[in-house]
């Protein structure tokens, strides 16, 4: 194994470079992927990334880095999508530590670069945020991106950094974002996300689902979780582009700030006092509301009306598509009910369904 993909923010992230490796690598032994284990409250309702120490089942791969095989298991009440992903692809999936700041997150790039005999590496981020100022009023999780591209540039292994589907995080639009990148390296298409495609099919990852179903042709307008600024989906969407990692560096003020943390709470200080904010917080006090909050009944007839109600009311804003985490949240629905939502759907209304994202016709 010669290759390695770092997956900026985790999550989605983590598939997007199993995309990027079929775009880049096809017919090569496939990449390791460094990536945090950090599933947000859908899948883990602990707050914050998980460490080392919240798995069991860890396979070493050098001092301070481990892979996350199919058989590891997320300690409860922690959960992540790290073992069924690496039981669903050939990758090997390796957990970035952020617990011991950007210090330690280079240590552990400096060792794989040494243990692979690496010559460069990817970073890689969906969306765009990684090229955040940190002031930027539409800005919601700016603190893992900051912490892995403040690592990479500690780092004397040259990194190459690319941002996938510009704004199709739904922080920082495509238009603030144009530039700030280079132009496009490449494109993906259908072929590129076939790889991914059964992860697909259950991952919670907004970005990675309108990423690839722009790579399989959707265009519109998709409304995403939160309910706030819709993300056009255009064809720059599926669209890959190379940016500077120092000019990155220069004008993230949180990544500049991180550089030498050396704890992940010193990092969390760092983004209330740049940003405003610290994500974990707001993960915090969100776990506290759905830690009180009932799982709403899944009825059928219940939960068709109230998705005609949504999609009437989604028609009107000229939404054309949602993420099955809207529709989840839309329709009142607990987040451990997306699975059973998404398949009473595609069982009753499946022309609806443009893998992996859920089209609202223009006229019913």
């Amino acid at each position: 194994m010669t290759r390695l993909i770092v997956a900026a923010g985790g999550g989605g992230d983590a598939v997007a470079a199993v995309m990027l490796d079929a775009a880049l690598y096809a017919g090569q032994s496939p990449a390791l992927v460094l990536t945090y284990a950090w599933d947000r409250l859908l899948i883990d309702r602990v707050p914050g990334p998980r460490g080392p120490g919240n798995f069991t089942g860890l396979r070493p791969i050098t001092r301070s880095v481990r892979a996350v095989p199919a058989g590891a298991e997320a300690v409860a009440p922690a959960g992540s999508t790290l073992p069924r992903l690496a039981a669903e692809l050939p990758h090997t999936f390796a957990l970035i530590d952020p617990h011991h700041g950007a210090e330690g997150i280079a240590r552990q790039l400096e060792e794989l670069t040494e243990h692979l005999a690496l010559e460069s590496i990817d970073l890689l981020d969906v969306g765009g945020d990684i090229l955040a100022r940190g002031d930027e009023p539409t800005l919601v999780s700016p603190l893992a991106d900051a912490l892995t591209l403040a690592a990479c540039c500690r780092v004397n292994t040259p990194v190459r950094l690319l941002v996938a589907g510009p704004g199709l995080d739904g922080e920082l639009p495509a238009d603030v974002l144009r530039n700030r990148m280079g132009p496009a390296v490449l494109t993906l298409t259908a072929e590129h996300v076939e790889p991914a495609g059964r992860v697909l099919e259950w991952h919670p990852s907004e970005a990675a689902a309108m990423l690839a179903g722009t790579a399989r042709g959707v265009r519109g307008l998709c409304e995403v979780v939160g309910a706030g600024r819709p993300v056009p989906l255009t064809g720059d969407s599926p669209t890959i582009h190379e940016a500077g990692l120092d000019d990155a560096l220069n004008r993230n003020r949180l990544a500049r700030a991180v550089l030498a943390t050396v704890s992940l709470e010193e990092a969390e200080q760092y983004s209330r006092e740049i940003c405003g904010f610290s994500e974990i917080d707001d993960e915090r006090d969100k776990a506290m509301r759905l830690g009180s909050r009932p799982d709403h009944r899944l009825s059928p007839e219940s939960t068709l009306r109230r998705l005609d109600r949504f999609e009437a009311e989604a028609r009107s804003r000229g939404i054309t598509h949602a993420t099955f985490g809207r529709l989840t949240e839309a329709l009142g629905l607990n987040g451990t009910q997306r699975p059973d939502l998404q398949a009473l759907l595609l069982g009753i209304r499946p022309e609806q369904y443009q893998s992996p994202l859920w089209h609202i016709p223009a006229e019913v």
